[in-house]
């Protein structure tokens, strides 16, 4: 089905759209500043709303407002589902500010790729389809609000949210960056750890009687560093902190270990690692206590989101838009929860750039509306 009236549509909303991508990511959103991201979860709120757009919304009292926008919520037609996340992970004031700056290509600043861009782009293309008169079936944008954390904040109630308003969901769009002409159909699962690793405190002149905790740390650290097992099972140490003076052996001290992993079998493998680890203490006097953080599954290839991805091809082909080439992204993503629902998802369809989760973060402005016809086309035509 071609898509010229409503591609011109999308077009001429281009730099209303681009605006309003500046606003929300100079709204500053940390995933723990619960003011922020319910500040930008309000901003789409109050323009569904007075767009006359259903409003669901998900009051957290420590996560973000998540919330799912509905167009077309009287059909009885399968939904087609758009979804991004509002939350960052810098702390406030890291950009400076104010937080964005533009130039003629690009547009610079906390979440604008990751992924707020893609929350514009989607509600972007609800506008677009309401205005060239799109009644065929329900279209939602479903807003998550502490994606960056694991949903650790609420409790992934914010997960049971989205894989409930996703449900029976011809189509779910994840909108986390597209890079290139691809699309995610194959994510890593994360298992995160904490280790609370204790000694014994002494003075630094009588430290041969006294255990030293980062000592014991670093141990641990080394052997979850070098854990590689053929790409599928990796490990990275990402905090560690503890000690009181320099001139006192360390008491206490903790480090984060995050797993990487894209099977349940490899899954169970870095919970024995991880507890193994634990239990081998090499200083004499040392302990070390095991904490999960969180953990998100894996995205594993399966025939249901590889379809999926042929039908939007077919409809790519038919309206001159590149079409796309699966590949696997090695971090994790919800769209893992929506296809472990056994909903239909393809992930990172959204806004251009690169550097995400650094200063650095950019994206191109005219990845916009790319975006927003990549998901408008999809809704329209599927």
């Amino acid at each position: 089905m071609p898509c010229t009236n409503l591609f011109s549509v999308i077009d001429e909303m281009n730099d209303t759209y681009c605006n309003i991508w500046e606003t929300v990511c100079n709204i500053e959103s940390p995933t723990n500043y619960k003011k922020g991201v319910d500040e930008v979860g309000d901003f789409f709120i109050k323009m569904a709303t007075e767009r006359g757009w259903e409003v669901e919304v998900l009051a957290h009292p420590k996560a973000g407002n998540a919330a799912c926008i509905t167009i077309n919520p009287d059909s009885k037609e399968e939904p087609v589902v758009f979804s991004g996340h509002i939350d960052t992970v810098h702390p406030v004031g890291l950009f400076g500010t104010p937080a964005v700056r533009r130039d003629e290509k690009c547009i610079y600043g906390p979440g604008v790729m990751d992924c707020k861009g893609g929350v514009v782009a989607s509600f972007m293309a609800l506008a677009a389809l309401e205005k060239c008169g799109f009644t065929t079936r329900p279209v939602k944008l479903i807003i998550q609000t502490d994606e960056e954390t694991g949903s650790r904040t609420s409790g992934l109630e914010t997960v049971k949210f989205m894989c409930e308003k996703a449900k029976n969901a011809v189509a779910f769009l994840n909108t986390e960056g597209i890079q290139g002409d691809t699309a995610v159909l194959v994510r890593k699962g994360i298992l995160r750890y904490r280790f609370n690793v204790f000694g014994r405190a002494v003075h630094s002149a009588s430290c041969a009687v006294g255990a030293n905790a980062i000592a014991e740390a670093a141990y641990k650290i080394l052997k979850l560093e070098a854990l590689k097992d053929g790409n599928t099972l990796t490990c990275n140490c990402g905090t560690i902190e503890g000690g009181t003076v320099a001139n006192t052996v360390a008491e206490k001290c903790t480090f984060t270990a995050d797993f990487r992993f894209a099977s349940d079998e490899d899954c169970i493998k870095a919970r024995e690692i991880a507890q193994d680890i634990a239990e081998q203490n090499v200083i004499a006097g040392c302990r070390c206590e095991l904490e999960q953080v969180s953990f998100r599954p894996a995205m594993p290839l399966c025939n249901r989101n590889t379809e999926l991805l042929e039908k939007i091809n077919e409809i790519y082909k038919t309206n001159n838009l590149p079409m796309l080439t699966a590949r696997t992204c090695l971090s994790g993503s919800d769209a893992a929860y929506i296809t472990e629902a056994g909903i239909p998802c393809v992930d990172n369809l959204g806004v251009a750039g690169k550097n995400i989760h650094s200063i650095r973060e950019y994206a191109t402005l005219d990845s916009l509306s790319a975006c927003a016809k990549r998901l408008a086309a999809v809704a329209y035509c599927i």
